[in-house]
């Protein structure tokens, strides 16, 4: 093989390493073992929610172990057919068992990545909620932007997406919108997306092609699931209801069935407006609201996240975690952990991985880093 390809397969090896001894390779097969032959215990869902607790689990393990296994083997896979396709002078298959061990070694790192991912809430589904800063249309539509950004990100990476509210500009973008992101790991991988976002460009809005600098913020918290309890008090809160806003057409009610719940004693706010029903909204803003105040405790338990509340910060200078610029040159920037990216139309069409990864590392590690943000 040539040297580049036995640095991947080097690479790939010691990834796989890195996950067995995160798992505890061993106990891990015992651990599975032993809930899969709990899950035909009858009795089982006598208790529901143990039952739920140990299901999930056994899913978790099940995937971590079996995509392991998936990756030892197609490496070993892949190494053969090189073997074989340059004992009979066959270019193409080597050609291709390179792409694929390229391709294994990028899944692999990912996988790394995902095994950082073992806080509380990290497995569970994820709210985002994206906020233009002051600066009209231009901000505004930098959310929409933003808005896009992590829908096709979100798709790209096997999750689905609900838009569960959305005020539009008065001439373009959005004020606000709130998602729901569906899917293992959603919140895990989101989380350190929170903070204000800036943008340097020509604005297509602006008569005289000057450049303009525009910000928004985007907030991530984690869907609450029946494990987790968070107590309100119904009568620390207002309940507010209005007529759902859109482009027109089916997207608007001519009823006030949207609504907005306030928790007094925080100031936090939810609101949902996706369906037609006024109590099916209010029951989706209290469960929005629970998420709210559960990242709220979890931010307090989790000492290097102390600063990262986007509502909790100006929308502007001083407070962005990540620049993006297109004119006059092209560059996306983080200002936490220094990633950098001369290709921002791929980044604002979802090529996030790279950032999320690093920036996973950077809290998790928990060093402190200067980076200089960009003109």
């Amino acid at each position: 093989m040539r040297n580049e390809i036995e640095n991947v397969v080097d690479e790939i090896k010691q990834a796989i390493s890195l996950l067995r001894r995160h798992l505890d390779w061993d106990q891990a097969i015992r651990r599975l073992d032993w809930l899969n032959n709990k899950a035909e215990d009858p009795n089982l869902w006598n208790d529901a929610q143990e039952a739920q607790k140990l299901m999930r689990e056994r899913q978790q393990l099940d995937d971590s172990i079996a995509g392991v296994k998936r990756l030892e083997q197609a490496m070993n896979d892949n190494i053969e057919l090189i073997e074989m396709g340059e004992e009979e002078g066959d270019e193409t298959v080597v050609k291709d068992a390179e792409d694929q061990l390229k391709a294994l070694k990028t899944e692999a790192a990912r996988r790394q990545v995902e095994a950082m991912l073992s806080g509380e809430a990290d497995g569970n589904d994820t709210y985002v909620e994206v906020h233009s800063g002051a600066g009209g249309t231009e901000s505004q539509d930098w959310a929409n932007m933003l808005l896009r950004m992590y829908t096709r990100w979100a798709e790209r990476s096997g999750f689905k997406v609900e838009v569960l509210e959305m005020h539009d500009g008065e001439e373009a973008g959005i004020k606000s919108a709130t998602i729901l992101v569906k899917g293992h790991n959603a919140y895990g991988w989101m989380k350190t997306e929170s903070g204000v976002h800036r943008l340097v460009r020509i604005s297509p809005y602006d008569s005289n092609a000057r450049r303009h600098t525009s910000f928004s913020s985007i907030w991530v918290y984690p869907v609450v699931d029946d494990s987790i309890q968070i107590d309100i008090n119904e009568s620390d809160c207002r309940i507010d209801t209005f007529r759902s806003s859109g482009a027109g057409g089916q997207h608007v009610n001519t009823t006030d069935s949207a609504v907005r719940i306030t928790h007094i004693p925080t100031g936090i706010a939810v609101s949902c407006q996706q369906e037609r029903s006024q109590h099916k909204n209010k029951a989706k803003a209290w469960d929005m609201l629970r998420a709210r105040l559960y990242e709220v405790e979890l931010k307090k338990r989790e000492e290097l996240a102390n600063a990262e509340a986007a509502s909790k910060t100006d929308i502007g200078w001083g407070h962005q975690i990540r620049s993006y610029v297109l004119q006059p040159y092209q560059l996306v920037k983080d200002l936490r952990t220094g990633v950098e990216s001369t290709d921002p139309d791929s980044v604002l069409n979802g090529e996030l991985n790279e950032f999320m990864e690093a920036a996973l590392a950077h809290r998790i590690s928990g060093k402190a880093s200067e980076v200089s943000d960009i003109d």
